[in-house]
């Protein structure tokens, strides 16, 4: 094995994006309501965080609640932004002692007032953090968000400020809401299920996919270990043939 192939296999993860999946259906086999698996999935994100710092990761990305959830039932929608709402307030201290920059990304637009006051406080508070860039994906969709970048590219054309010429890859993904975040190198999607949902349509280009059968809520440190050392052990070409890396 050459040189270059071994560092490009073994080498950490910068940037780690997950797709939490899975709560619901570990309440229901436990005949527990959907919000204690939500609990749970709160729990899950805890050890995630933790195991993240860890293992020196700077990036990990947690799909929190799509642009699709908005049409769960009413009281599951309200649940979901209570434990938001008591997540924000009871764990930002935490955050900000270890280190932890918050980001949320998604259409604040369409959350409760007070919880885009504590999403506004807790970025701030932690803006200056750098052991780890933690973003979390609320009221998100990979397809609105390209969208929305394109029609801001559209109207900076019509008033002048730009031509369809500067318009390419770079300029587009600055105009995205992770501008200035790398895109993930790993993607991992938790409970079987084996497909995107809108996430991160356009960042996961060349993102590494780990499909976990576990549910959300079971998911450790050591769930996080495995998934980062099956990443190592892949060839990452970027489109080049073998014998060029």
């Amino acid at each position: 094995m050459d040189d270059a192939r071994f560092s490009l296999e073994s080498v950490s993860p910068r940037h780690v994006a997950i797709i939490m999946d899975g709560n619901g259906r570990w309440a229901n086999a436990r005949g527990l309501p959907r919000t204690l698996g939500h609990r749970q999935g709160a729990e899950a994100v805890r050890r995630c965080v933790a195991g993240t710092l860890e293992m020196g990761i700077p990036f990990l990305t947690l799909f929190g609640f799509s642009s699709e959830n908005w049409r769960r039932s009413n009281r599951e929608v309200e649940d979901l932004m209570g434990l938001l709402r008591r997540y924000l307030q009871s764990e930002i201290a935490e955050f900000h002692k270890n280190g932890i920059r918050l980001r949320v990304i998604g259409q604040r637009d369409r959350l409760p007032q007070d919880i885009v006051r504590l999403i506004a406080d807790a970025e701030a508070r932690t803006a200056e953090n750098q052991a780890l860039d933690l973003i979390i994906a609320i009221s998100y969709g990979g397809r609105q968000e390209i969208a929305a970048t394109a029609r801001r590219l559209a109207v900076a054309v019509a008033a002048g400020e730009i031509t369809p010429d500067d318009i390419d890859e770079e300029c587009f993904a600055a105009g995205l809401l992770t501008a200035g975040i790398p895109d993930p190198d790993l993607l991992i999607r938790t409970s079987g299920e084996q497909r995107l949902s809108n996430f991160l349509l356009w960042q996961s280009a060349y993102s590494e996919f780990i499909f976990v059968d576990k549910l959300w809520p079971d998911f450790d440190k050591g769930d996080l270990e495995a998934a980062v050392t099956e990443f190592r052990r892949r060839e990452r070409r970027y489109g080049a043939a073998a014998e060029s890396l």
